[in-house]
């Protein structure tokens, strides 16, 4: 790492955490409506839980795409570009006569997540210097995981005096916010930034070729962490079902888990910057996977909340961890083209960990569904122990 004068961390707040903030509540606000719509629209339970897959399908669509529209356009106009593409699928959504134009604008909306999400991972990449960067990054998977829990309850709040509609209008009004703050807020600039290469830029397969080595290794490892996390979010909620909790004790204990993930993200990233990535992700996919794996021997609402707080410290220490580590790996030049990979590992993983439970379910039990996904949080600890390097940063 060469070192060059850059951006101080609280200096980006009002430029990078708080439109993601507002980013994270709109997504938050319309994430449990979506198959509501879905079936208002006349669509089947199971087409309904295929329109919501489509929201990943946009996110993993989205994600090479976005590197390279981020070196083209820059970051900020990224962004931009990126709530005006949700502002057009959230009218579509608003307009729907069909589920089909439904989930074409989820998968749209998915597209711009994964846009609006690479810019700001290259932006603070460049900007923040390598010894905050853990704090810098697990701060920007904070104000996600803040915005997405705390949109729901300004989606059920708009809801009271618009229906189903009340949660998108609700994403309207944050992401024009948010384009604002892009509009008036000056974003400082990266002192240091390495110039862009002259003439065209390198095609996203030569970047990928480039740097295999690193995706097959670390990427994979990413993948598998994806894939224990997103597994968390339906494991919780089957569970508590299996053990005859009524869905509303399910969704208090649910948020409960996801209020423990925001309380710890701030100290998770600063035990990155001072101990080291590998002694944050491995202790991370070690106490999700224990937590996962005791699961299904519960039998009670008490060891069942527990466990439900014990994944959400797990899965909080973690905060922003599979980014800086991703970060730590980009190259100079062609970094949001690279990133745009590496984030494309981490989604297929969001998007095979709930398919994984539901597969595992139909050919054995949910215990043994829940305990898988607990085998796989435990490999994802072995092979980022193995190749996350010592000091924090891959070559």
């Amino acid at each position: 790492m060469t070192a060059r004068p850059r951006t101080g961390l609280w200096s980006i707040g009002p430029s990078v955490y708080l439109p993601s903030l507002l980013f994270g509540i709109g997504q938050g606000a319309i994430a449990p409506v979506i198959p509501l719509s879905a079936r208002d629209l006349g669509g089947s339970v199971a087409t309904a839980g295929l329109v919501v897959a489509l929201l990943g399908v946009g996110k993993i669509v989205g994600d090479l795409p976005a590197g390279m529209l981020a070196i083209r356009l820059g970051e900020r106009r990224a962004m931009l570009f990126a709530l005006a593409v949700v502002l057009a699928a959230l009218t579509a959504c608003l307009l729907a006569p069909s589920v089909l134009v439904l989930a074409a604008a989820v998968v749209l909306i998915g597209i711009s997540s994964s846009v609006f999400g690479l810019a700001r991972h290259a932006y603070v990449t460049e900007a923040i210097p390598f010894e905050l960067r853990g704090r810098a990054l697990s701060t920007l998977g904070g104000m996600q995981r803040i915005g997405l829990f705390a949109g729901p309850f300004l989606g059920a709040a708009a809801m009271s005096r618009l229906g189903l509609d009340g949660a998108y209008w609700v994403h309207v009004v944050v992401a024009v916010a948010a384009a604002v703050v892009l509009l008036v807020v000056p974003e400082p600039p990266v002192t240091g930034r390495t110039a862009p290469e002259a003439g065209r830029p390198d095609s996203t397969a030569r970047i990928i070729r480039r740097h295999l080595p690193v995706l097959r290794t670390l990427g994979v490892g990413a993948l598998l962490v994806g894939a224990a996390r997103a597994s968390r979010q339906v494991a919780i909620p089957l569970w508590g079902e299996h053990l005859g909790l009524d869905p509303a004790t399910v969704s208090l204990l649910f948020g409960v888990s996801g209020a423990m993930e925001m309380l710890i993200f701030y100290p998770a990233g600063y035990a990155m910057d001072r101990l080291g990535r590998r002694w944050i992700v491995v202790p991370s996919m070690l106490l999700l996977g224990l937590s996962l794996v005791l699961l299904p021997l519960t039998g009670g609402v008490g060891t069942y909340t527990a466990l439900a707080l014990l994944m959400g410290f797990g899965n909080g220490l973690g905060s922003g961890i599979i980014m800086t580590i991703g970060s730590d790996a980009s190259p100079d030049v062609g970094r949001a083209t690279f990133l745009g990979a590496w984030r494309l590992f981490a989604d297929v993983g969001n998007g095979v960990g709930p398919v994984l439970v539901s597969v595992v379910t139909a050919v054995a039990t949910l215990g043994a569904a829940i305990a898988t996904a607990g085998a796989v949080a435990f490999v994802a600890a072995a092979l980022m122990a193995r190749w996350v390097p010592r000091n924090g940063a891959a070559s």
